[in-house]
């Protein structure tokens, strides 16, 4: 059964993973790759032979990056919370913990996790998907071949791409922009950090499920969470 959005956030809240674009994530930091190679061995064994299916790992020397998700139906399932609560309880008899903020060994802000995706505004995204999805050498999510779906990397290395349907032709405004997702408690401080750093508010009627921002010169990106994401528009 799939979950709604407050169903699948909240569940996993207090063990130290996030919601985002129908995944649940969370971080380990680690001080070296042995370390992340233990910590991944550890989530694989925790879910079994149900790490295939739902279970992947992004191993870095100073953090592990966990996300589950049920591969079928590109969307989460009971079956997700099960194997998070597994996951984080298994980490947690081996000393390590999930959900914590690390930075990236290079004077980086320390954060949580996130995900990236690259919205193209169109006319006729029906016209334009099969040219990006061959071009990227992406593909379709299971169950998710609309034209206004996501493409996704089949490697996991690049972030989707989905296309937002135009009414009419804005030929003086920007029509490709990054949906930046963060968790539904670090927005604020995401927008706060980058109106310091020069940015723009342009929009915020859709917030929190979306803000727009822009830099300087008009170059667009939303600030994304999952709420208030039921009605039929995105960002």
């Amino acid at each position: 059964m799939h979950l709604s959005r407050q169903e699948a956030s909240e569940a996993v809240a207090d063990l130290g993973w996030r919601y985002l674009l129908g995944n649940l994530r969370t971080c380990v930091p680690v001080p070296s790759m042995d370390h992340a190679a233990e910590v991944s061995a550890i989530a694989v064994d925790a879910c079994g032979p149900r790490a295939d299916a739902h279970l992947s790992v992004d191993l870095r020397p100073r953090r592990v990056v966990l996300t589950l998700q049920t591969a079928e139906v590109a969307d989460l399932t009971r079956t997700d919370l099960d194997l998070a609560r597994r996951v984080s309880a298994a980490l947690e008899r081996a000393g390590a913990r999930t959900g914590a903020d690390t930075d990236d060994g290079a004077g980086g802000a320390p954060r949580a996790v996130q995900m990236l995706e690259i919205a193209v505004d169109a006319l006729h995204p029906e016209r334009i998907r099969p040219f990006w999805k061959a071009v990227l050498g992406y593909v379709c999510e299971p169950g998710h071949d609309g034209p206004r779906d996501p493409l996704v990397d089949p490697l996991g290395q690049g972030p989707a791409v989905w296309f937002q349907q135009m009414e009419h032709p804005r030929p003086q405004r920007n029509r490709i922009h990054f949906d930046v997702c963060v968790p539904h408690d670090e927005a604020r401080s995401r927008l706060r950090a980058a109106l310091g750093a020069g940015g723009v508010l342009v929009a915020d009627e859709r917030a929190p499920a979306f803000w727009v921002l822009a830099d300087t010169e008009g170059n667009e990106v939303c600030v994304t969470t999952w709420q208030n994401r039921d009605s039929p528009a995105r960002s």
